[in-house]
């Protein structure tokens, strides 16, 4: 296979690894540049649907809310796996609450990419 083939299958899970580093750097810019103008990102909650959250300003918005509240959030990736277009990266976020308490979270975000960008996010957690 092709060096520029075998790039193009691995877009998705070097987008979603690109994602992960901005995030730990609470870099919204970063964040969103990653993502397609039109991109819709499907949160965990509220339980059991979530909500969306559909182009970059309303992403970028969900986003200082949630670093507001979670100012110490980490994301590690787990597990990243793909191919073509699509990715899942199998996460564990980490972050203090109010009285300093060690929380965390982990869940999946399965991703598609559209035009190099990410085009949808949709994220689940356990529990």
């Amino acid at each position: 296979m092709s060096p520029i083939r075998m790039a193009r299958l691995e877009s998705a899970s070097r987008a979603a690894l690109a994602f992960q580093e901005a995030f730990n750097r609470h870099d919204i810019v970063a964040m969103t540049q990653l993502m397609h103008n039109d991109c819709v990102f499907e949160t965990f909650a509220p339980a059991p649907d979530g909500s969306i959250c559909t182009g970059r300003a309303a992403i970028a918005a969900y986003w200082q809310d949630f670093f507001r509240r979670s100012p110490q959030a980490r994301l590690t990736a787990e597990e990243v796996f793909g191919f073509g277009d699509r990715c899942l990266m199998r996460w564990r976020c980490d972050w203090l609450d109010g009285d300093g308490t060690a929380r965390h979270l982990r869940g999946i975000d399965v991703i598609r990419m559209r035009d190099d960008l990410i085009g949808e996010v949709l994220s689940y957690v356990k529990g």
